[in-house]
Order: C-alpha cells, then sequence, then structure tokens
C-alpha cells in the first residue's frame, strides 16, 4: 500500500515541525560556477542543497521547466534528485499540466509511474477529466491551481472569479488527494479561500523572491497550531541565497532560518 503525500505531510509535520517546501527551481544560468564544471551541474547543485536543506525540510518542489531546459541530461537530474531525496520527505513535481483522456494520463504515467513523485500540480480549466488519472493511482495526490502569486493572476482568478469555481471544482474530490496551490501575494483573498476549503493542504509559494508577507499567510491559511494544512514554499530566496562555493551552506541556513519564522 503506497502512503500519499497527504500522510507523508502529517508524519513530516509531526516529526519535524517543518512546514517549509524547498523549491528546487535550479535554474542552470543561474547556477554557481563552481557547479558548471561538473558533468550534471543541475544534479549536483540539487545534491548539495537537499543535504544542506533537508533537516528543515518538510517538503520539496522540483519545477520541470528548469529540468526540461537542459535537455536529457535535466532529466537525468531531475531523476536523480527525486530519487536522492530522503524517502521520508514528499516530492512534488512542479508541472502545472491538465489535459484530458489518455493524454493526462500519459502525464500520470510518467510522473507518478516511472519519476515517482508523490504528487505533481494541476491546471483544473479542462475540468473533471484532468483528476481521473491521478484517483486511478493509489496514493497519488495534486495540487490544484486555485489562487496564484503572480500579478497578473487578476485576470482569471480574482477579477473573472475563477478562483470560487475552481474552489468548487476542488470541494468536489478527497482532501486526501486533491489540494490547492494559493499564492502569498493574494493576501487579501488567503482568508477567503481557506473559508472555501477547510481541511485541505495549501501549497503557497510566493514568500521570498516574489514578496509574500509570511506572518499575513499564517494568519490568513493555517488552519489552527495542531492541523495547519499549509506548505509555505520558497525557490529561489534559498538556493540562490548565494553564487559562492559556499552556495550549500547558505542555502542550509536560509532554509533553518524561514523555518523557525513559520510558527503556527
Amino acid at each position: 500500500m503506497s502512503t500519499s503525500l497527504f500522510n507523508k505531510y502529517q508524519a513530516r509535520w509531526k516529526s519535524t515541525g517543518s512546514l517549509l517546501c524547498v523549491g528546487l527551481d535550479s535554474d542552470i544560468t543561474q547556477l554557481p560556477d563552481c557547479v558548471r564544471a561538473e558533468a550534471n551541474p543541475i544534479w549536483e547543485f540539487n545534491r548539495r542543497i537537499i543535504d544542506s536543506s533537508a533537516a528543515s525540510a518538510c517538503a520539496y518542489k522540483p519545477n520541470l521547466a528548469f529540468y526540461l531546459n537542459d535537455g536529457l541530461r535535466g532529466l537525468e537530474a531531475l531523476q536523480k534528485t527525486v530519487e536522492y531525496i530522503p524517502a521520508e520527505i514528499p516530492v512534488i513535481l512542479d508541472c502545472k499540466v491538465g489535459d484530458i483522456g489518455n493524454t493526462m494520463e500519459q502525464y500520470a504515467v510518467a510522473f507518478f509511474d516511472h519519476l515517482k513523485v508523490d504528487a505533481i500540480t494541476l491546471n483544473p480549466l479542462m475540468g473533471t477529466d484532468v483528476m481521473q488519472p491521478i484517483l486511478q493511482r493509489e496514493g497519488a495526490f495534486a495540487f490544484a491551481l486555485a489562487l496564484t502569486s503572480n500579478l497578473s493572476a487578476q485576470d482569471f482568478f480574482l477579477d473573472g472569479g475563477m478562483d470560487e469555481k475552481v474552489s468548487q471544482w476542488i470541494d468536489g474530490f478527497p482532501p486526501d488527494r486533491l489540494g490547492a496551490v494559493v499564492g502569498a501575494t493574494q493576501s487579501k483573498d488567503l482568508k477567503r479561500m481557506r473559508r472555501l476549503l477547510p481541511g485541505r493542504i495549501f501549497l503557497i509559494p510566493g514568500i521570498g523572491a516574489q514578496g509574500g508577507d509570511l506572518d499575513s499567510v499564517l494568519r490568513s491559511a493555517a488552519e489552527s497550531s495542531d492541523q495547519p494544512n499549509i506548505l509555505i514554499n520558497s525557490s529561489r530566496g534559498i538556493i540562490f541565497r548565494e553564487k559562492t562555493p559556499q552556495f550549500a551552506q547558505a542555502a542550509g541556513e536560509a532554509a533553518k532560518e524561514l523555518n523557525q519564522l513559520i510558527v503556527v
């Protein structure tokens, strides 16, 4: 019987007190000079980042785009990264896929059956079809885009009322199979989203480089001190804190510092 992200998240939170998701947005063009000569620079960079930050991490979130950018070598780096992350720490692949029928099935096979991540991010625009291949896999989990952190999210998610429609869509699936991506920069709407989606894990990007306010997020999105149901993601603010040969140590310190600030 496979263990779902929902259960791994609860166990990790209870054992470590961490609600930090470390985003592995490992941009090949931004890597420190000291790893650029390696046979697989992204993999070497990630390995050191994981070694230094694992004690502070509740989850890791590699973003697929940054691995595709380095071609086959990047995909190898992604596979090695997922395999290297300690088994007790959930891995979320940030891919934002969402398609119908057999196309979505191919994504599910690739990400859950072959790559063996615990969860993916998902675009719900094409309707309930996008969830069916996930529900057919024991323990598979997804985070649906509900209220994103980018400025132009207002085009659809806010002014367009899409956030409430997506909330209703999410509500049709079990909480242990589907959570929500809710951006930290949309702090004025976080309370409303939590009210619409009780009991769901919120994956919250936008803290750090994007300027989201952590205190506001904690007040608005965390459900309780016993069951917070949030994952605070930081990517660039952790992994690229420094680009010196001590980049991994700096990343570990950044992860530890942010984790200590996430108090519910």
